[in-house]
């Protein structure tokens, strides 16, 4: 009887840990489905979803809408006859070629440095490309995803080349043009500060305020990140010799394409026409050879960069949700990453050779992935 009973008592505890065990997968369960549930109702907002809402929109839309500035040389600038033109501009023409496969399907959106993430965070642009800097606090706060950096850039000075002024301690209780509502201010509070240097902030809206403001004397010195000052010595109205970008540097400015926070998909497609960008000048694929490579690719790895199939093999599947040769129409519209700097940046007097922006392979940062 005893052995009976401990047998009996031996079962119910199994029972109930049974019992138990599939009570917690069915609370897990439940879990799960109203997880789901709450992903399948959020309709994204401002956030952006997780789901791919963008390039869904992008799509239904046939046109990308593109984040751009129209005021700096080089990056994002509106030419006389109404196009854009600089580096920045590029980017935004191959996301289009990827997408769209047409690079001409973009309207460029002028962001402001005071509205830029608000238009982004309310799906008004689906992708700011316009000389942002990722900073922890912008990549925190601002319901933003930072992609691969696409210029390495930093803060400089520019001042009269007849003003004497060969350093920023040149500058003590000088009247300085900075454009508000940006990294800029609080750098130049910080770099002079750090110098015990005196200065009065003259507080401008965007660079064509800060160009009538220096030309007109109101400032000693115009701060901004080198590359825009270097845009603006190549295009000021007295010559670029009238102006001197001094050479200290102020700060570090990673510049790069910005998408809404939570949605993935469409992240890592901007960030992968960039690292295909990179990784076609490093296999040394452009726009003049990019067709006859795809038909005959000369290895593996050009191969799954262009989306074709190699030595026999098997066509790569697509992964972004795009066509797995998406590369080949970025590449005939815009060229690759060396190609794009030539035609848009070296003009203003960015050399890229021994810079921060040469591939990684010639002492420089910009390095990709590999994409397979």
């Amino acid at each position: 009887m005893r052995a009976a009973s401990e047998s009996h008592q031996k079962g119910n505890q199994l029972s109930t840990r049974l019992m138990l065990r599939i009570a917690v997968v069915a609370v897990a369960a439940l879990g799960l489905f109203a997880v789901a549930c709450s992903d399948d109702d959020d309709d994204g907002g401002a956030s952006g979803g997780g789901g791919g809402e963008t390039l869904a929109a992008v799509i239904d839309r046939d046109e990308l809408k593109c984040g751009v500035k129209d005021s700096q040389p080089g990056f994002g600038f509106l030419e006389p006859e109404g196009s854009y033109s600089g580096n920045d501009v590029e980017f935004c023409h191959a996301v289009a070629a990827a997408v769209l496969g047409d690079s001409s399907k973009v309207e460029f959106v002028l962001a402001s440095a005071a509205d830029r993430f608000a238009l982004l965070a309310s799906g008004e642009i689906d992708v700011l490309i316009r000389t942002t800097t990722w900073t922890l606090s912008r990549d925190a706060d601002l319901n933003g995803a930072f992609t691969t950096t696409t210029f390495y850039d930093g803060q400089g000075m520019l001042v009269r080349s007849d003003s004497g002024i060969t350093s920023l301690a040149g500058l003590d209780g000088g009247n300085i043009c900075v454009t508000t509502g940006t990294t800029t201010e609080a750098n130049l509070d910080d770099r002079f500060n750090a110098l015990g240097l005196a200065y009065t902030p003259v507080a401008i809206a965007d660079d064509a305020a800060a160009l009538a403001a220096f030309t007109a004397g109101q400032c000693d010195g115009w701060t901004a990140d080198k590359s825009n000052l270097a845009g603006q010595r190549s295009n000021f109205p007295e010559g670029e010799d009238a102006v001197t970008v001094l050479a200290e540097t102020m700060s570090k400015e990673p510049l790069g394409p910005l998408t809404r926070d939570g949605d993935s998909e469409w992240h890592d497609i901007v960030q992968w026409v960039v690292f295909g960008m990179i990784n076609a000048e490093e296999l040394g694929v452009t726009s003049q050879d990019v067709a006859a490579m795809a038909s005959s690719p000369p290895n593996a790895d050009v191969a799954r960069l262009l989306g074709v199939a190699f030595d026999g093999g098997a066509v790569p599947e697509p992964v972004l949700g795009i066509d797995a040769d998406f590369m080949q129409a970025v590449l005939a519209a815009v060229g690759n990453y060396g190609e794009v700097y030539a035609r848009t940046l070296e003009p203003i007097g960015l050399t890229r050779a021994g810079s921060l922006n040469a591939l990684w392979t010639e002492g420089g940062l910009i390095y990709a992935p590999p994409g397979r």
